[in-house]
C-alpha cells in the first residue's frame, strides 16, 4: 500500500478555533504530521465549547467542536510568549516544512516569530498566515471570527426571506472556506518549493477567501447596477424551487424544477397532470411569475407523505428532489454507510463516537482517521523528547517554569 500524499511533511499548527484548525486537519487527513501547539494559559477556545454538563471532569478534553477539527494531529503545549518557549518553537520550525497561524496580523511579529525570523532557522519554510482581514490594509488590525467574515463577505445580505431581515447561515461559512483555501494554498507552496527549493510566506485573508463564492453577484451588480435581493429558498430564474413540508415533525423535501419536461413529470407524480397545461404554469417564465399560486399546491401533495417517499417518487419520475436530512438521519443513511463514509474514533477520555471519514478517496492509499484529537499536552513527551531530544528532567524543568504543562492553567486568554 502506498503512503498518503503528504507523508513526511511536518506542519506546526499555531491556529485556533475553526478556520486554521480545519486547514491543518485537511493536511493531516492527507498524511502530513501535524503538531498542534497550545499555550498553558491560552489553549484553543473550542476546548471550552462543550455541550457536556459544566461539572464534567476534564471537559476540555471532551469538547465535540475541538474533537471534530483537530483529528490526525499531535498536541503539544508551549508558551510562545516566554523566551524559552520561543526558542523551542524555533527548534521545531527548523525541522518542519510548514507553519500555519490564524492570529491577528501583528501577533506573530510580537512573538518574535515573523516570517523573516522563521526563515533564519529554516530558509525554505512555508509560513501560512490566515488573519481575518489580511496582513495589511486599513482593517488589518481588527479581530474577526467566521461569523464576522460571513457578514463582511456580503453573503448574509443575500440569505434570508423576501422582504425580511438578513439571516446568518446555519454555520459560519467564513471558517471552512478559509480553511479549504489555506490547505490548497499550502499544497501549492509545497509544490513550488519542490520545483524551486524556495519557501514563502502565504497570506490567506479570510474575508477575501469567501468573496469569490459570490462572484456572479458582483458581475450582476456591475452589469445592472441593481442590488441582488434576498430570495429565501427560491431561485433567481426557475420555479418551482423550494423546500416543502412533509408528513412528520420538522420533515421537508427540496424540489428544483428546471424545465417543462420536469414540471410535467412533477404534475403527473402529484396526480395533477392538468397543471402542466394551465397557462399560469405553461413555461418557465409563467411558472416563475406564479410561484405564490404553485407552491401551496405542491405543499399539499408533499404533506401527505414522508420526505423520503416524496423524494423517491419524484426522483423516479426524473424530478430533482431530495429529503432534508437531520444529523440522526445522516449517520444511518444507507448510501453513506454503503460507501464507508462513517468511521468510529476512540479517544482515551471521550470514548468512542462516529465521525466522517476524509472527503477524498485515494485509490493507492486510502485516507482514514489515524489519530483522535489530542488531549491537552498529550504528546509533550514525543515533541520534547523524541523530536527535540530533551531529557525527562529537562521536560520537568519546562513544566516548573511554566513553559509547558499537561493541564490547562487558569486565566486562559484565547
Amino acid at each position: 500500500m502506498d503512503r498518503l500524499p503528504l507523508f513526511n511533511i511536518r506542519v506546526l499548527d499555531l491556529s485556533k478555533v475553526w478556520a486554521g484548525p480545519y486547514a491543518t486537519r485537511l493536511l493531516g487527513d492527507m498524511g502530513a504530521e501535524v503538531i498542534k501547539i497550545e499555550a498553558p494559559n491560552s489553549w484553543d477556545l473550542t476546548r471550552s465549547l462543550s455541550l457536556l454538563p459544566p461539572d464534567t471532569e476534564r471537559a476540555y478534553n471532551k469538547a465535540g467542536y475541538f474533537m471534530e477539527y483537530n483529528r490526525n494531529k499531535y498536541g503539544c503545549v508551549i508558551d510562545l510568549a516566554k523566551p524559552r518557549g520561543r526558542e523551542l518553537a524555533l527548534q521545531l520550525v527548523a525541522m518542519s516544512d510548514v507553519v500555519i497561524e490564524n492570529y491577528r496580523a501583528d501577533v506573530m511579529t510580537g512573538l518574535g516569530l515573523s516570517y523573516d525570523e522563521l526563515r533564519a532557522v529554516k530558509p525554505d519554510v512555508i509560513l501560512v498566515s490566515m488573519p481575518s482581514h489580511g496582513l495589511w490594509g486599513p482593517d488589518s488590525g481588527r479581530i474577526g471570527y467566521g461569523t464576522h467574515v460571513e457578514q463582511l463577505s456580503g453573503l448574509v445580505s443575500l440569505t434570508g426571506y423576501i422582504d425580511d431581515m438578513p439571516h446568518k447561515s446555519g454555520i459560519s461559512y467564513g471558517d471552512p472556506v478559509a480553511g479549504m483555501t489555506a490547505a490548497a494554498a499550502t499544497i501549492a507552496a509545497l509544490l513550488h518549493r519542490r520545483w524551486t527549493g524556495e519557501g514563502q510566506h502565504v497570506e490567506v485573508a479570510q474575508v477575501e477567501a469567501i468573496l469569490p463564492f459570490l462572484g456572479e453577484l458582483f458581475m450582476e451588480y456591475g452589469m445592472t447596477g441593481a442590488e441582488p435581493p434576498r430570495r429565501g429558498n427560491r431561485h433567481r430564474s426557475i420555479a418551482p424551487h423550494g423546500v416543502y413540508r412533509c408528513a412528520g415533525e420538522d420533515s421537508w423535501v427540496t424540489i428544483a424544477v428546471e424545465d417543462d419536461q420536469q414540471f410535467e413529470a412533477l404534475c403527473e407524480t402529484m396526480g395533477q397532470g392538468e397543471l402542466a397545461q394551465d397557462e399560469r404554469y405553461a413555461d418557465v417564465v409563467s411558472r416563475y411569475r406564479s410561484q405564490d399560486d404553485l407552491d401551496p399546491i405542491i405543499s399539499e401533495w408533499t404533506a401527505g407523505r414522508t420526505h423520503y417517499e416524496a423524494s423517491e417518487q419524484l426522483q423516479a419520475a426524473g424530478v430533482p428532489a431530495e429529503p432534508v436530512l437531520t444529523i440522526p438521519e445522516l449517520v444511518i443513511d444507507p448510501h453513506l454507510t454503503e460507501r464507508a463514509f462513517w468511521e468510529e474514533v476512540t479517544h482515551r477520555e471521550s470514548g468512542t463516537w462516529t465521525t466522517e471519514a476524509p472527503a477524498w478517496r485515494f485509490s493507492r492509499a486510502p485516507a482514514h482517521v489515524r489519530l483522535p484529537a489530542p488531549a491537552f499536552g498529550e504528546h509533550n513527551d514525543y515533541v520534547f523528547g523524541e523530536l527535540l531530544g530533551l531529557s525527562g528532567d529537562e521536560i520537568a524543568g519546562l513544566e516548573r517554569d511554566g513553559v509547558t504543562s499537561r493541564e490547562p492553567v487558569a486565566g486562559q486568554d484565547s
